[in-house]
């Protein structure tokens, strides 16, 4: 699937609501969508074109840790942006999803 298929468009609206300083985790995003899964959260993740105002950073796995990646400067790059927003993150490579998780849309 491409950036502009209508699943990974859904997928994009949907992160663009997470708030700087805020994560949620592929499954999070497959529920609220409806009708996919987190892998392909994941794949619509990947699939996000340089410049773009989808905040794909936000999109952390369900154990609060940055997804490994092809290319490992991906990760150090979603690492660097979370600290930058202030997610802090564990000695373990985790994120507190306690305190930094994100509601969703209709529960802020």
């Amino acid at each position: 699937m491409s950036e502009s298929h209508p699943l990974y468009q859904r997928i994009y609206a949907l992160v663009r609501q997470i708030p700087p300083g805020k994560v949620a985790t592929y499954g999070q995003i497959a529920r609220l969508v409806g009708g996919c899964t987190p892998r392909m959260v994941g794949y619509a993740m990947a699939a996000v074109p340089n410049g773009s105002d989808v905040p794909w950073q936000r999109v952390i796995n369900s154990r609060g840790g940055i997804s490994p990646r092809a290319n490992p400067f991906g990760e150090l790059a979603q690492r660097a942006l979370l600290e930058a927003e202030g997610i802090r993150f564990d000695e373990n490579g985790r994120a507190d999803l306690e305190t930094c998780a994100w509601l969703g849309p209709d529960l802020i």
